[in-house]
């Protein structure tokens, strides 16, 4: 409804007629009154189409949204069987004892895969190669790891994240991790089951 500016009172100031008013000229500019509703409550015409499109875009969505749920429970079960199989792998009791000379953590984690004859968990590859991340840009990145960390120590604390990973980490997370990084099979050892 529009607010008529104050002026005096006339003898037809409240009389007026259905085609004086805005709502009216709205109407009549949409020709809102000529069109007829379908059977669903939408104006046929224009709007019929747009009913149309929304109707094949839900479709299509919903068509996605299945095919993403579909995905979702293959890669929970994916996720489901390779921690399991990563439970079973005992850690090993004690550590060989060999000099290892080593420039990275990944080129450590490859080494001991080698000595050991075990796989590492996705998420101690993840991790590691993090690590070797965070050392880009230091005064040091160049310098062989092993002359700043103790070959021993640095073994002993990638068993002790393994044993983490294998013993506690669950199968849903893995799941989503997995489900948001295209490249996952990149940190996962060839000889494991996935």
């Amino acid at each position: 409804m529009m607010l008529r500016p104050h002026a005096p009172l006339r003898s037809n100031h409240l009389c007026l007629s259905d085609s004086e008013t805005e709502s009216d000229d709205l109407n009549e500019h949409l020709k809102v009154h000529d069109r007829k509703k379908n059977s669903t409550g939408v104006y046929d015409g224009k709007e019929n189409c747009m009913y149309e499109k929304n109707k094949k875009r839900d479709t299509v969505n919903e068509d996605h949204m299945k095919s993403l749920m579909d995905e979702s429970d293959i890669m929970m079960r994916k996720a489901e069987i390779y921690q399991e199989y990563m439970k079973q792998i005992p850690i090993p009791s004690s550590t060989c004892g060999l000099p290892i000379s080593y420039m990275t953590w990944q080129e450590l984690a490859r080494t001991i895969k080698q000595v050991y004859g075990q796989p590492l968990h996705y998420l101690t590859n993840k991790l590691l190669k993090q690590w070797d991340q965070l050392r880009i840009g230091t005064k040091d990145e160049s310098k062989p790891l092993d002359n700043i960390i103790d070959p021993n120590r640095a073994v002993a604390t990638i068993w002790g994240m393994e044993e983490f990973h294998r013993q506690c980490s669950s199968h849903q997370h893995l799941a989503r991790l997995w489900l948001s990084d295209p490249l996952q099979h990149d940190s996962l050892d060839k000889t494991v089951p996935h």
